[in-house]
C-alpha cells in the first residue's frame, strides 16, 4: 500500500476518449492505482470524452471523471489533461494519438495499435518526435501486466525453458455465434480494420512475441466469415447497409476466425487461432511454449496460475505442476492481497496504469511501445495477406 499520502504528490491529468467497456476498464484502473501502488504522481480523472453528451456525461458520473467533452479535440488540448487515454475503436487511433503527441501530451492507445500498418508506421513517427521532447507513449497489451504472465516472461527470459522450439496460442470467444446478433462496428472493416484477428489476434501475437522475447518472420493462414450479412442496427442503420446486402441488413466486412502457423526470427514453429465462433467458449485464451529444457502453459481462465515443467527433473518424478502466483515476490503482487488471495482481469489494467505513471515521471519508454504495436500490425497485415493468397507463407513486412 502507498506510504505517504498522495494527495501530496503532483498530479497527472488523464483525458480519456472512448466510454464503453474499454473505457469502463480503464476507468476502475485509473481511479484505483494510486490508492494501491506508492505513485510518484496521483492520476487524476481530468475529463472523458465521447460525441454523445448525454452519454458521456452519464460516464462521467458514473466512473468519476470530473469533466466531460463532446469533442476529443477539445479534451486534448485542455490545460489540465497530461496523458490522453484513447479507448475508442480502432479507425481513430492513428488520428487521435498523433494529435495528443504534437498537443504535448503522453498516450496511452488501445490495441491493436491502429488499422493499418501504414496508420501505425504514422503513429510510430509521432511517438519517437514526442520521445525527443520527453513524452511517453503506450499500446496497451494489458495481457502482459497479468502477473502470472509477467512471470512466465521472467522465467523465459532466464533461460528457463532451454531452446525454444513450440509455442502454441488459442484465444476463443463465442459471442458471435447467433446468426441475429447486429452489425455492430466491429463487424465493419473500415472501422475495425479486421475481425477477430485484430480484436483478439492482436492480444495472443503480442502475448507469444513477449513471453519469447522473439518475434515472428512469417506466416501461413486462413481466415473465414461464418455469418456474412447481419442485422442492422436500430440506429443509424441508413448508412450501413451495402450492396448486395438483404433489407434491413447489412454486410459482414470482417473475419470472424483466424488460424495461422508462423515462425520466430529463432526457430521456433507456432501455431494461433482467434475466434469469435468457438460454441462454450467466452474468453479462453491459453498459450504455451515448449523448449529444450522444459515447458511452460498460461490459462486466462486460471489467470492466478502458471503450469511449469522442468524436464531436467528426473522422470519418475518429473510432470507439470501448478505455480500459484499470489506471492508478494511476483510480479505486481507487493501492494496486493496476502499468499492466496488471487487478483482477477481488471487487475491488469491497474498494472498498466501503474508502468506508465512511473515512465512519465522518469520521462523514460515503457513496453509494450508503438513500435512493439508496430511489429504486431505487421503480422496481422501479413496473416491476412497470407489468407488472401490462399494460405501461402508470407514474410512479416
Amino acid at each position: 500500500m502507498p506510504q505517504s499520502d498522495p494527495s501530496s504528490r503532483p498530479a497527472l491529468g488523464v483525458g480519456m476518449v472512448g466510454y464503453a467497456f474499454m473505457g469502463a476498464a480503464h476507468s476502475q484502473a485509473w481511479r484505483t492505482v494510486g490508492r494501491v501502488f506508492d505513485l510518484p504522481l496521483r492520476p487524476r480523472l481530468a475529463a472523458i470524452g465521447g460525441r454523445d453528451p448525454h452519454a458521456v456525461r452519464a460516464a462521467a458520473d458514473r466512473h468519476g471523471w470530473e469533466a466531460a467533452e463532446t469533442d476529443w479535440r477539445a479534451l486534448i488540448t485542455r490545460e489540465d489533461v497530461d496523458l490522453v487515454d484513447i479507448c475508442t475503436p480502432g479507425d481513430s487511433h492513428a488520428e487521435i494519438a498523433i494529435a495528443a503527441l504534437e498537443a504535448g501530451k503522453h498516450v496511452l492507445c488501445e490495441k491493436p495499435l491502429a488499422n493499418s500498418v501504414a496508420e501505425a508506421e504514422a503513429m510510430v513517427a509521432a511517438a519517437e518526435a514526442a520521445a525527443r521532447r520527453g513524452q511517453v507513449a503506450m499500446v496497451g497489451f494489458n495481457y502482459r501486466r497479468v502477473p502470472a504472465a509477467s512471470l512466465a516472461r521472467e522465467m523465459t527470459a532466464a533461460g528457463r525453458l532451454g531452446e525454444l522450439r513450440h509455442v502454441r496460442v488459442a484465444y476463443l470467444q463465442d459471442w458471435l455465434v447467433d446468426p441475429e446478433f447486429p452489425l455492430t462496428w466491429r463487424l465493419r472493416k473500415e472501422a475495425a480494420g479486421s475481425g477477430a484477428l485484430g480484436d483478439l489476434g492482436a492480444h495472443i501475437v503480442d502475448l507469444a512475441q513477449y513471453l519469447t522475447g522473439d518475434t515472428l518472420a512469417g506466416v501461413s493462414a486462413l481466415t473465414e466469415t461464418f455469418v456474412r450479412e447481419r442485422p442492422l442496427p436500430a440506429a443509424a442503420s441508413s448508412g450501413l447497409a451495402t450492396a448486395g446486402a438483404s433489407a434491413g441488413r447489412g454486410a459482414v466486412t470482417v473475419d470472424d476466425a483466424a488460424l495461422f502457423t508462423g515462425r520466430f526470427t529463432g526457430g521456433a514453429l507456432a501455431t494461433f487461432e482467434a475466434t469469435r465462433f468457438a460454441t462454450g467458449r467466452k474468453n479462453a485464451l491459453r498459450i504455451e511454449l515448449n523448449g529444450s529444457q522444459g515447458s511452460l502453459a498460461f490459462d486466462l481462465e486460471r489467470l492466478n496460475e502458471l503450469e511449469y515443467h522442468d524436464h531436467r527433473e528426473p522422470a519418475p518424478r518429473a510432470g507439470f505442476r501448478r505455480i500459484l502466483v499470489t506471492e508478494p515476490e511476483h510480479p505486481y503482487l507487493e501492494a496486493w492481497w496476502p499468499p492466496g488471495h488471487g487478483l482477477g482481469y481488471e487487475h491488469s489494467f491497474v498494472h498498466q496504469a501503474r508502468d506508465l505513471v512511473r515512465a512519465v515521471h522518469a520521462g523514460e519508454p515503457v513496453a509494450p511501445t508503438f513500435a512493439d504495436g508496430l511489429r504486431v500490425q505487421r503480422v496481422l497485415a501479413a496473416v491476412e495477406e497470407s489468407a488472401a493468397k490462399g494460405s501461402t507463407y508470407t514474410a512479416v513486412g
